[in-house]
C-alpha cells in the first residue's frame, strides 16, 4: 500500500494550519453531532439560539471560501486513499463506500458553493460578535446548528419551523434567507470532511495492521522461529491500540493457525493494561462505523435535497418582508409573478442598506403610504405598494425612512425627470470642451485665421461624434434597464382580461391561406387559454378592379379553414377561439387602384372600432362568435412571420394588467400620462429566418 501514516498527517496538518477556519469545535473537530431534536425541540432551540446571538458591526475577513477549498482538498485526498484501498482489494467501511459512491455529487455541490458565494456577498451578511462562531455569518451558524442537531439530515418541514422560530426573536434579512441554501451546503461539506478525516485515519491504521499481518504470515510460512523477533519489532514500533488497527489485525490473524497466536496474545496483554478487551474494541468500532455511515448518508441525502428544493418558495414563506408586502391594499402584490415580487424585495434591501431602519420596517412604511392613498382612491396607482418601491413614489418612501442618498442619486433623479435636456446637454458640453481645447492648442501655435476656422470645423464634427458615442456609453452604465412588472397569469388569464391575438395579412393564394391557418393553429396550441382568441385580419391584394375572379375562392378557403379550427377545438375552449375579419377593396384615388383602406393601419383601426362596439360596415365577412368580442380588453398584433412562443401571450397580458402599467388618460393633456396604451416586446428572428437572411447573419 503506497499511502500510509504520513499522508494522513499531511491532511491533518493542512486542516490545523488553515487560516481563518470556523471555530465551532476547535480541538478535535469532531463531526457535527449534537443531541438529536424533534421538530418541536428544534423549534424551541431556534428561539434559544436567536436569543443567544449578538451581532457585530466590525468588518472581518471571509474564511468560508478558504475553508471550502481546504475541505475540498481533504475530501479529494481521502477519496484517493479509499480508491487505492479498493484497487488492492482491501475492505473499506460502509461510510467509506458511501463517500466513494457519491463523491461526484459532493464535487458538484462544492462547485455550486464556489459559484454562488462571491466574497462581496458573504461580507455583507450580518456576523456574530461572540461564541464559538465569532466573526462568522450568523446564517452559517444557524446552518451548523441545523446540521448538528439532525446528524446531517435536513428536513424541510422541521428546518422551516426552526428558521421561523428563530425569526420570532431575531428576524433575518433577505440576503440571509437567500444565503441559507449555500450555507447549508457549506455546513454539510464541513460535516462530510470531518467524518472523512476519521475514515482516513481508520484506513491508515488498518493499512498498518495489514502491513504487519502480511509480514507475519510470510514469516510463519518461511521461518516460524523468527516470528517472535517480528512480534518484538511490532511491539517496539508502538502501533496504535485503536479500534481500526485492532479489529483489522484480529480479523486477518484469526484462523491462521497456532503459530500466529503469539502476536494476538501480546495485543490482549497490551489492552489488559488499560482494562480493555479485543471484544470491547471491536464492538465499539462497529458502533462507530454505523454512526459514521448514518452521518455520511444523511449528509449526502441532504445535499441531494438542497439541489431539488424549491428555495424561492422557501424564502418567500420565511420572509417577513414578503408577509408584509402581501397586505398591499390594492391586493395586486400576491398576484404578481416571482420576478416582480423579487424586484420589490430587492428595492427594500437597497433602501435598508442606506438607512437606520430594518427591512420589515421599510416594507410596513410602504404599506402605510399605499393604505393612505387607497383611503382616498382605491383604484389609484398610489394605492399599490409598488408605486413607492419602483415608481414615482419611491422618493416619498426614501424620505419617510430618512434614506441617505447615493453619490449619483441627484443625477439619476434629474435624468428621470428631464432625460432629453440631460442627454443633449452632456453631448453639447463634451463637444464644446473638446473643440475648445483643440482650438486653444491651434491658436497657441500661431496658425493663420483661415486655418483656425478650418480646424474648428473639423474638430467640431469629430468632437460631436465622439461626444455622442461617449454619452451613449455612459447612458448604458447609468440607466440600467428593468423588466416591466407583471401579474402572474401562468395558471390562466382571468376572465375580465379577454384578449384577441390578431394577424393582419393578405389573402393571395391557396398555399398562402394554408400557411396562415397552420401558423394560427400553432400559436393557439402554444398559448391555450379560455381567455385568448385568435384571428386573421385580412384584405385582398391590390387590383385594378374591385373584384377578381379568384376572390370568392380564396375567401371561401379562409372561412372554411377558420370554421374547421373552431370545430376541431370546440371541446377544449367551449366558445369559438378562431375568427376571420375580412375587408373589401376600396378605390384609392392617390394609388389609382382598388385596395384595403389604409392597409395595415386601417385594418387595426376598424378592428378596434368594432371591439369598442362600433358598426361592422368595414368588414365584408366576419367568421366566429361576434358576441365574444364585446368582452375583449387587449389586442396582441402579430405580423405574418411573427411567432408567439409558449405562454408568451399570458406574459404580455400579465404585463398590461399590472397596476403600474395600466394606462391613465389625462383629460387636460389629452394623452396617456402614465402606464402604457401600447406595449412592444423584444422581437428576435428565429433560426430558420436567420439562416435565410444575409443581414441577420451579419
Amino acid at each position: 500500500m503506497k499511502i500510509s501514516r504520513p499522508f494522513f498527517d499531511t491532511l491533518l496538518s493542512q486542516l490545523r494550519t488553515l487560516t481563518g477556519a470556523p471555530r465551532v469545535q476547535p480541538t478535535e473537530e469532531a463531526p457535527l453531532r449534537a443531541e438529536l431534536f424533534s421538530a418541536d425541540q428544534l423549534e424551541q432551540h431556534g428561539k434559544r439560539l436567536a436569543a443567544s446571538h449578538t451581532l457585530t458591526a466590525k468588518n472581518a475577513s471571509n474564511p468560508l471560501l478558504a475553508r471550502l477549498s481546504a475541505n475540498e482538498a481533504i475530501l479529494v485526498g481521502v477519496c484517493n486513499l479509499l480508491t487505492e484501498a479498493v484497487a488492492i482489494e482491501r475492505r473499506i467501511t460502509p461510510a467509506g463506500e458511501w463517500l466513494l459512491d457519491n463523491f461526484y455529487l459532493i464535487e458538484e455541490q462544492i462547485r455550486t458553493a464556489k459559484q454562488h458565494l462571491p466574497k462581496a456577498y458573504s461580507r455583507e451578511l450580518p456576523r456574530l460578535a461572540h461564541g464559538s462562531a465569532s466573526g462568522l455569518p450568523r446564517v452559517y451558524a444557524i446552518a451548523l446548528e441545523a446540521v448538528a442537531h439532525g446528524d446531517g439530515r435536513i428536513d424541510k418541514a422541521g428546518f422551516s419551523r426552526f428558521v421561523a422560530a428563530y425569526q420570532t426573536v431575531a428576524p433575518l434579512n433577505l440576503g440571509e434567507l437567500w444565503a441559507i441554501p449555500i450555507m447549508l451546503r457549506l455546513a454539510l461539506i464541513e460535516n462530510l470532511r470531518r467524518v472523512a478525516v476519521r475514515i482516513a485515519a481508520g484506513r491508515v491504521e488498518r493499512n498498518q495492521a495489514d502491513a504487519w499481518v502480511d509480514q507475519m504470515i510470510v514469516m510463519a510460512e518461511t521461518d516460524p522461529k523468527s516470528l517472535i523477533l517480528l512480534t518484538a519489532d511490532m511491539a517496539r514500533s508502538d502501533p496504535p491500540m485503536t479500534t481500526p488497527f485492532i479489529s483489522e489485525f484480529v480479523r486477518r490473524m484469526q484462523g491462521q493457525g497456532a503459530a500466529l497466536a503469539l502476536p494476538l496474545t501480546w495485543i490482549e496483554q497490551r489492552l489488559a493494561e488499560s482494562n480493555l478487551t479485543i471484544e470491547q474494541l471491536i464492538q465499539s468500532g462497529n458502533q462507530q462505523q454505523a454512526t459514521d455511515q448514518v452521518s455520511i448518508s444523511n449528509s449526502i441525502g441532504s445535499l441531494r435535497f438542497l439541489g431539488a428544493a424549491d428555495w424561492p418558495t422557501f424564502v418567500e414563506d420565511m420572509s417577513l418582508v414578503e408577509h408584509t408586502l402581501r397586505t398591499d391594499p390594492r391586493g395586486a402584490y400576491a398576484g404578481m409573478d416571482f420576478a416582480t415580487r423579487d424586484r420589490y424585495r430587492h428595492q427594500i434591501e437597497k433602501i435598508a442598506r442606506r438607512c437606520a431602519h430594518a427591512e420589515p420596517d421599510i416594507a410596513r412604511q410602504a404599506i402605510q403610504l399605499a393604505t393612505a392613498a387607497a383611503s382616498q382612491d382605491a383604484t389609484a396607482r398610489a394605492a399599490h405598494v409598488g408605486y413607492y418601491l419602483i415608481d414615482a413614489g419611491c422618493t416619498e418612501l426614501e424620505a419617510s425612512v430618512a434614506m441617505r442618498p447615493a453619490l449619483l442619486a441627484p443625477l439619476h433623479h434629474f435624468g428621470r425627470r428631464f432625460p432629453l435636456p440631460l442627454y443633449l446637454g452632456a453631448i453639447l458640453l463634451i463637444t464644446v470642451l473638446i473643440t475648445g481645447g483643440l482650438t486653444l492648442i491651434a491658436y497657441a501655435s500661431g496658425l493663420p485665421t483661415w486655418l483656425l476656422v478650418l480646424i474648428d470645423g473639423i474638430a467640431l464634427v469629430s468632437a460631436s461624434q465622439m461626444a455622442v458615442a461617449l454619452v451613449n456609453w455612459l447612458a448604458t452604465l447609468l440607466a440600467s434597464p428593468h423588466p416591466l412588472p407583471k401579474m402572474d397569469f401562468s395558471k390562466g388569464i382571468p376572465a375580465d382580461f379577454q384578449t384577441l391575438v390578431i394577424v393582419p395579412t393578405l389573402l393571395s393564394s391557396q398555399h398562402n391561406i394554408d400557411d396562415l391557418l397552420e401558423a394560427l393553429e400553432v400559436r393557439f396550441l402554444a398559448n391555450r387559454d379560455d381567455a385568448l382568441h385568435f384571428g386573421l385580419l385580412t384584405d385582398f391584394r391590390d387590383a385594378t378592379e374591385e373584384t377578381q375572379p379568384e376572390d370568392a375562392m380564396l375567401l371561401e378557403l379562409a372561412q372554411t379553414g377558420i370554421e374547421a379550427l373552431n370545430r376541431k377545438y370546440a371541446g377544449a375552449v367551449g366558445n369559438d377561439a378562431f375568427f376571420l375579419f375580412h375587408r373589401p377593396r376600396r378605390w384609392n384615388p392617390q394609388e389609382k387602384c382598388w385596395m384595403g383602406y389604409e392597409r395595415k393601419r386601417g385594418k387595426l383601426a376598424e378592428l378596434n372600432a368594432l371591439l369598442r362596439g362600433g358598426a361592422m360596415d368595414g368588414f365584408m365577412l366576419i367568421v366566429g362568435e361576434i358576441a365574444l368580442l364585446s368582452e375583449v380588453r387587449y389586442v396582441i398584433t402579430l405580423d405574418t412571420d411573427t411567432g408567439l412562443p409558449r405562454d408568451t401571450a399570458r406574459q404580455l397580458v400579465g404585463a398590461m394588467a399590472h397596476p403600474l402599467n395600466r394606462p391613465h388618460y389625462d383629460e387636460q393633456l389629452q394623452r396617456i400620462s402614465s402606464g402604457y396604451g401600447i406595449m412592444q416586446p423584444r422581437v428576435s428572428p428565429n433560426l430558420a429566418g436567420a439562416n435565410r437572411s444575409y443581414y441577420a447573419r451579419l
